[in-house]
């Protein structure tokens, strides 16, 4: 799938496909990716952020899009064990000094790749910094050599893989700098002739949807802060497809129903590349838009 910039795509763990099996669902496991918008050569442009885990350590690749969708370049930070939890590269793109300062030394994770707290991590463009992540930012003033380390970019789009048997659980922002939600999706299928799908924001039921197997897809508008955010969801594969197959949740806030094209599953990348495009386009909307997917996988 393609719904994520380019950079990211060769990379990515291909999961929308029913035939995926166990090793590429383990492997999906270990893979969190942000992508965040910014400001680089006094345009807009995408950086794409993807943590990974494996039985090597912790690991990081970094990507620069331009919103043409071309990548401008791309880092790889390997797995680590005893070594490379902190550092920096730096390389050249048409000119310009690309700078990349990490610092995971003292780092705390929770059951993903993902850092929790304790790190940094900062892209400094020609001496001005267009990205920085992390609790530490008095570290990262230091290293970056700069008076006052910040950044202006947007948190706009999370793709995450979540496991479960009946219960699977995520965290997410609905809007930029936003307050930190619990989503919750509960879905039994084993056994039952007529499934149920409910949906909590925070223990709060915000969306219940009956008859499952007659609507295995479709979208359904909650509030959130008072931001309407339109859910999709698809879990075809849960009820009628391979045992390993996935079913896959798209939260966007800013996504209008009546644009979908009909017949489109959550699921089709034409719908979510459409659903990017179309939120640089309404960008401006006072930092709304965050699309949050979510490739839920049921355990053995």
């Amino acid at each position: 799938m393609r719904e994520f910039p380019s950079c990211f795509g060769e990379n990515g763990v291909q999961v929308a496909d029913s035939s995926s099996s166990s090793t590429a669902s383990r492997a999906a496991q270990n893979v969190v990716t942000c992508v965040y918008q910014c400001k680089f050569r006094g345009r807009s442009c995408l950086i794409t952020v993807s943590w990974t885990k494996t039985m090597m350590g912790q690991g990081l690749s970094v990507g620069i899009d331009d919103l043409g969708n071309q990548c401008l370049c791309k880092v790889d930070i390997k797995p680590w064990l005893f070594s490379k939890r902190k550092g920096s590269k730096n390389l050249e793109v048409d000119s310009s000094r690309i700078d990349i300062f990490w610092d995971l030394t003292c780092a705390k994770f929770g059951s993903g790749p993902e850092p929790l707290e304790g790190f940094y991590l900062a892209i400094v463009f020609n001496h001005e910094t267009v990205l920085l992540l992390g609790d530490l930012k008095k570290e990262a003033t230091r290293k970056i050599e700069s008076d006052y380390a910040r950044s202006d970019a947007v948190f706009i789009a999370k793709r995450e893989h979540i496991f479960g048997k009946k219960f699977y659980g995520a965290k997410a922002q609905f809007c930029d700098k936003g307050q930190v939600h619990d989503v919750t999706i509960e879905c039994d299928t084993v056994g039952l002739n007529d499934p149920c799908l409910v949906i909590r924001i925070d223990s709060k039921t915000v969306m219940q949807v009956e008859r499952l197997k007659w609507k295995f897809r479709g979208n359904h508008t909650i509030l959130v802060d008072g931001v309407p955010v339109e859910v999709f969801w698809d879990v075809h594969n849960w009820l009628f497809g391979n045992a390993m197959g996935n079913a896959v949740f798209m939260f966007q806030s800013c996504i209008p129903t009546e644009k979908l094209w009909p017949g489109h599953s959550v699921s089709d990348p034409s719908v979510l590349k459409w659903a990017y495009s179309q939120h640089f386009r309404d960008s401006q909307l006072q930092g709304l838009g965050f699309s949050l997917i979510l490739y839920a996988w049921k355990n053995d």
